[in-house]
């Protein structure tokens, strides 16, 4: 068992700061993991970020089983969180309950689902069954297309009835803690109080329980990123101008210089070796 449990994330409200970063791979996440980070977390967000596309819906369990699997193997410390990818878990509590099973069998130590109050069912068999859950209420990206694109959440009486009965219903279910999504900071500081899990805000301010970001975000691997995102690194430059330095040294046969390659010392031996292993290749030819 790894040293972050769901059972340390709950205990840490309150008194710790929670940090979470996603990761897609094991050297990403062999990464994260050394830097202490307390929840690696295999996010659906890969399908923008890791696959190019325009939003999550097409992320594929058997794409989020592969990742999980990954990541899994190189984390000791830190608490793996997967995804359950759109439409994996909206047909039938059944169904869910099958997808996040292969999550878990591929090495995840809990799965996260988008939504609250609606899967309120779900989540209390997963819970009973032995999976651990994470819910996700604000802006919920599998249900961008309903709420007509990504935007911040919480500013009528509407939404905020909506987050708090969401992240009421995951604790009453059973749920250790909850994602609130681009939420408006006095209305992620209510629900953080309303409730005795933990909240792990993006783009929701300071008063939640901890943070979430992505990878590439954090890092700097693309030039336009949310507005709630901070920069720690701007790893795009850095590696592609190492790029070009590597593009060029080949070019101009700087690369690769002697340090990068050996030779035979005896040249003679050399020759001797090259004679008779071109005689075997002759012999061979001609015998076809």
């Amino acid at each position: 068992m790894r040293e972050i449990t769901t059972k340390r994330i709950i205990e840490m409200k309150g008194k710790e700061k929670i940090t979470m970063v996603t990761a897609y791979d094991y050297p990403s996440a062999l990464i994260a993991d050394k830097a202490g980070i307390d929840i690696i977390f295999v996010g659906d967000s890969l399908g923008m970020v890791v696959y190019g596309d325009e939003n999550t819906l097409n992320v594929t369990m058997d794409q989020m089983v592969y990742h999980t699997r990954a990541v899994a193997k190189a984390v000791k410390r830190g608490l793996v969180l997967a995804d359950m990818p759109f439409m994996s878990y909206e047909i039938s509590v059944e169904e869910g309950m099958k997808n996040a099973a292969r999550l878990i069998q591929a090495g995840a130590d809990a799965v996260k689902i988008e939504g609250g109050y609606d899967h309120k069912k779900l989540v209390k068999k997963l819970v009973r069954s032995g999976i651990p859950v994470m819910g996700h209420t604000g802006l919920t990206p599998q249900r961008y297309l309903r709420l007509g694109g990504y935007h911040i959440t919480g500013e009528t009486e509407e939404e905020i009835e909506e987050i708090i009965r969401d992240a009421k219903a995951l604790e009453k279910a059973g749920a250790f803690a909850v994602v609130l999504e681009f939420v408006l900071s006095d209305v992620a500081k209510l629900v953080t109080e309303e409730v005795k899990i933990p909240t792990i805000g993006i783009g929701s301010g300071p008063y939640c329980d901890g943070q979430v970001l992505v990878w590439h975000d954090l890092l700097g691997f693309y030039e336009h990123t949310p507005p709630f995102v901070k920069k720690y690194a701007d790893l795009r430059s850095i590696i592609q101008l190492a790029l070009e330095n590597y593009k060029e040294e080949v070019k101009d046969g700087r690369f690769p210089s002697g340090q990068y390659y050996w030779e035979f010392l005896d040249k003679d031996d050399f020759e001797k070796k090259k004679k008779r292993a071109m005689e075997r290749l002759n012999q061979e030819e001609s015998e076809e």
